[in-house]
């Protein structure tokens, strides 16, 4: 079941408090951005942030659940939604410490194209 925008565009708006968080369409689903880094997942109506020894230790005790079967356990914010100041600093912990986006190498195709130009 495809999660609703108006919940997707919500938590961007109240986690973005502290900086610009994103969103983009995964399958019909939702991936979220904070500093280009996938920080959270919006599956099923439900966010799910990722997990980080930063972001567990400022949620405290939440229950930790996949977000769709085969996935790692994320830790699922469902009280909180509401509370800007909290999710913004959740989002803000847990993107300090996932790793920084890897850039696309070029496919060889292009730069043999380049190079005959």
């Amino acid at each position: 079941m495809s999660s609703d925008l108006d919940l997707v565009e919500y938590i961007c708006d109240e986690a973005g408090a502290g900086g610009v968080v994103t969103y983009r369409k995964m399958f019909g689903e939702y991936a979220l951005y904070r500093d280009d880094r996938v920080v959270a997942l919006v599956c099923d109506d439900q966010l799910f942030v990722k997990p980080t020894a930063g972001g567990r230790a400022y949620a405290g005790e939440v229950v930790e659940a996949a977000p769709y079967p085969g996935a790692k356990p994320c830790l699922l914010i469902e009280d909180r939604l509401d509370d800007r100041e909290w999710l913004s600093e959740l989002f803000r912990l847990t993107a300090a410490e996932l790793p920084a986006p890897r850039r696309k190498a070029r496919s060889p195709r292009k730069q043999r194209a380049r190079r005959s130009e």
